[in-house]
This record gives structure tokens, sequence and C-alpha cells, in this order.
């Protein structure tokens, strides 16, 4: 037999990190290394370092972590990359240049050392040619807009840097944002009625400064001046001061820095299109982002963008009055989702549930006999030994019933009158277990069948050890098929056997069960995979 199985690599996870998350941006890393077993080498960057550091501190003092699991560089690596190998992980976040200097280390590249990368990424909201000024869309797009465009002062890189709407909608676009923006009172953070604050430093001000610059020449101001900032409670001169830019291109189809120079601040341009595949065109010529989202009520059109976009983006955020009440909004990544992106993103994955373990994980193929298999992998499967314990399986305790377990119990035949009884008793009068010439009549069927549920329930009869005990509560079946069909007169068995074993706390665990319901001529009819909870032993407990 054949398995995969995954272990933790056997070194360390560096992770170089960006100035813009200094705390939820090292725990979102933390996670998947630290539940896949990799201790970790954390390198803030130098502008928001003290802010890191901080919050390591009262992670060490909490104890919640082995000794050495988590470690702090504020500063430069060193010669720390010099030593990293193929059982190392160095995941970074922060600009294209960064990347390939950290990428393209000499022992990063000879070693084939895991690079991990989430970088500059100019994502895009796109408007639906549906989303007339009026409709909840349109304004739930604009809402969305200006607060993608001023949360953290824009420097997030999920940040919304390309509007793209219809050309028609382009004037209403610009005004609508226009008068949000408006509204935003830049400022000391700490004083009333500021509602953004600062850049990072002056010099992320000036960095913001020279590529709006870059951008002028594709575009035209629709509102705000960033060299004119009056901050509310601060010095302009003394803080990273800027108020929100917001652009329009003047010809999109020859524009080329709109899709590759992030101003990375309160900043984004208004881009018109003609169609959806106009639209798709564009949004593609970022060479890839982290996420972009899709305003539209009609399901042709998201279904266009959708599928268009998907090649160039880690996550697409579909938006309409139906989910906007509970939506998360276009720039929060999310744990169980993909977080990372294709091409200019960096082609990472962090985040995703399982698969952000991945990245600190090999994946191997074992092959063996089917009993070492179920031995080293915790994980039985047909072909490996059944063991007939001396009591019902049902009988065991969490802790005491092994893999492989099995109970074959004796055989019941369903009558025609078993499956009229159960039509009438559930109201699934369906033709194929009620009508002899329509289900004739299908390829699938000899004649009239038991349904599948009848199966289950006789099934469920045949195993199931009635009196009180260990087997606490039945809370569903994975992967249930049906084979082959049962007619009146057959006779069905069923084979129980112990498949896998999770405990989930101090009184009870998880028990999963192989089941295979046969019939007379030993032809499989159903399988499914039965799932427990079974308590454990008080001696256990």
């Amino acid at each position: 037999m054949g398995r995969h199985v995954l272990t933790s690599l056997n070194g360390i996870a560096v992770h170089v990190n960006a100035y813009n998350f200094p705390c939820w941006g090292m725990l979102e890393k933390l996670a998947p290394a630290l539940l896949a077993g990799v201790p970790c080498i954390v390198k803030p960057a130098t502008q928001t370092a003290y802010l890191t550091h901080a919050m390591f501190r009262l992670i060490v003092a909490a104890g919640i972590l082995p000794e050495g699991a988590v470690q702090l560089i504020c500063g430069n690596l060193g010669d720390l990359l010099d030593h990293v190998t193929g059982q190392d992980v160095v995941s970074f976040t922060g600009s294209i240049g960064t990347s390939r200097l950290l990428r393209d280390h000499p022992a990063v590249s000879v070693n084939a050392t895991r690079f991990v990368a989430e970088r500059d990424s100019l994502n895009a909201a796109v408007l639906g040619p549906d989303a007339q000024p009026g409709t909840p869309e349109f304004d739930l797009f604009v809402k969305e807009v200006a607060r993608e465009m001023t949360v953290k002062a824009g420097q997030k890189c999920t940040a919304v840097r390309r509007i793209l709407v219809p050309d028609a909608l382009v004037e209403a676009t610009g005004q609508a944002l226009s008068e949000k923006l408006a509204r935003v009172v830049v400022g000391d953070p700490r004083a009333d009625g500021v509602t953004m604050g600062p850049l990072v430093s002056l010099r992320q001000r000036l960095d913001v400064l020279e590529r709006l610059a870059e951008l002028a020449p594709e575009t035209e101001r629709v509102f705000g001046n960033p060299e004119a900032i009056s901050p509310v409670g601060a010095d302009a001169a003394k803080g990273g001061y800027l108020g929100p830019v917001l652009l329009r291109a003047t010809r999109p189809d020859q524009a080329a820095a709109i899709h590759s120079v992030e101003a990375f601040g309160p900043a984004a341009t208004i881009i018109g299109y003609g169609g959806l595949d106009h639209a798709v065109e564009l949004a593609r010529r970022g060479e890839g982002s982290l996420v972009a989202s899709i305003y539209t009520y009609d399901v042709e059109v998201a279904a266009e963008l959708a599928f268009g976009l998907a090649p160039y983006h880690g996550r697409l955020h579909l938006v309409d009055r139906d989910s906007a009440g509970e939506s998360t909004g276009h720039g929060s990544p999310m744990p169980g989702l993909v977080h990372g992106g294709p091409g200019r993103a960096g082609g990472g994955e962090e985040l995703g549930g399982v698969r952000g373990l991945g990245a600190y994980m090999q994946r191997t193929a074992l092959q063996g006999s089917p009993n070492l298999l179920a031995r080293l992998t915790g994980a039985w499967s047909k072909g490996a030994a059944q063991v007939t314990a001396n009591e019902h399986p049902f009988r065991r305790a969490f802790d005491v019933i092994d893999l492989g377990e099995t109970l074959q119990t004796a055989s019941r035949t369903i009558t025609l009158e078993d499956i009229e009884h159960f039509a009438g008793f559930t109201g699934d009068n369906f033709y194929a277990h009620m009508d002899e010439a329509a289900a004739k009549a299908n390829p699938f069927f000899p004649g009239r069948v038991a349904h599948g549920y009848l199966i289950l329930s006789f099934a469920a009869g045949l195993f199931v050890e009635p009196a009180p005990g260990p087997v606490l509560a039945n809370y569903g079946l994975d992967s249930l098929r049906f084979l082959k069909p049962v007619s009146p007169g057959d006779s069905i068995s069923v084979r129980l056997t112990v498949k896998q074993k999770a405990p989930r706390n101090a009184q009870y665990g998880e028990v999963r069960w192989d089941v295979e319901v046969t019939n007379q001529n030993a032809e499989t009819v159903a399988t499914y995979e039965l799932l427990t909870l079974n308590a454990l032993t008080e001696k256990a407990a």
C-alpha cells in the first residue's frame, strides 16, 4: 500500500516581517509554524521593532511555549542565512527588492531552502456594470474602497490600489469616493475626531510621494493634495502625515505604472474599463495579487470576473447585498483561507488551515504492508489485520479500543414489506422503491430496490450495542457511498472496524469506524465512516 504523511522539518523557520503589522504579522506566521512543530526566529522590521519586542516579552513571560521555541532578533540578521539548509524555512513579508535579496542568497539557493514570500501587491476592487449608483453594491463598493485606502493609513499589503469601474461610472465613482474621503480627519490618533494617523515614518512619507510622482504622468488627481497637509494635534514636519489621494487613469490601456508602481500609503487609482473581458485584462496587468474584490448582484458577471481573475489572485472577495452583513472585508485574511498570491505577490501561501502548516512540513510517500502502515500512521485501512475482541467494540472505552478491532454482524433479509413500511413511515415514495416498471426502466436498478437510508438503518440495527456504555454519541458519518442496489430478498451484513482514534479532551475521544455493508454474495452495497464519541476509562481520565 501507499500513504502520504506530513512530518515536521528538522530545522528552524526564519520569519522576516514587515513594519506595518509588527504584532499581528508575527503571530499570523508563528501560528502555523509552531503547530507544525518548527521553532522560529522572528526578525521584525526596524521601524516598528519596539512593538514586536514588547509583545515578544509578554509571550516569553507567559511561559506558554517551550524554551527556545521562539527567538527574536531586532536589527541585522548578520550571517544567519549563511547557515540555513534544506530543513529550514525562510518566510518573508515586504518589498519585491528585499524578497529578491533573500531568495537569491547563496545558501537559500544552493540548499533549496523553502522560501515563502508575501510581497508588494497591487490589489484591485472591481465594480460590476450592474452596480449602478443607488444600488446596494455601489454603496458597499464606495464604502469599502474608502476604508481600504485609509485603514492603517493605507499601509496594508491587502489595501485596494486599483479601482476598476465601468467607463460610464468613472465620474460617479470619483465623486462618491471624494465625498467619503473628505470626511477623513488626519492627525495624531490620540486627538479627538482624528480618523487616520500618520505613515510609519517621514522616510515612508517621502517614499509615497516619490511613487505618486511616478504615477503622475498616467493619472490626474481626483481628490487630495499630498503636498498640503495640516494634521490635527501634530506637526506635519515632524510626522509622516499624508491625506488620502485619489487618482484617475487618463489612458488605462496605454498605462504601465498604475499596474506596477505601489504607493504604500492612502492612495489608489480609478481605472475605467469597457466590457468584462477588458476589466479582467486590466486587473491581470498587476501580474499577481493577494486579493481582489468583486461587487455585483449579477451571477453571470460574478462568474466571468471570478474565473477570469482567479489565476492571478490568492483570494477573491465577492460582495453583494446578501453577504455584506457578514463580510469580513477586502483586506482581512482569514486563518482558514489562503493568504498569499501568485507572481508579483510572491507566490507564497500563509495561513489556509492545514495548507498553512504544509510550508513547514515534508510530504513523504510511505509504501509498505497494510499492517505496518496502519501502525505507523494510526489509520487502519482495508487489507490490514482485523482483530476480534472478547466483547462488543461499543463496550470498549476510547483508551482501550485498538485499531483494527472488528465486529462482523449477522445478516438480515430485506423484504418488500420492509421497503413499503419504510416508504410509508418516512414519506419517501421515490419510484425506484415503489414502482416496479419505472424502476426497471432505470439503468441502475433491476426493479424495486431498498432505500439507501433503509440500508443504513438496518445496518445500525445489526451492529449497535443497545446498553449504556462508553459510546456517548454518534455524531455523524463521512464518505457515504451506495455501490450496489439491494433488492427484496437480498440479505445484508456489516463489518464494523476501528479505523482511527483522536483524543478530544480529558473525558472522551473520537473514534472513526470503517463500515462496509455487503450482500449475501459478499458484494459491497454501501460504505461509509461512522463517527462516535467514546468515553475514557476512569483510570485514563
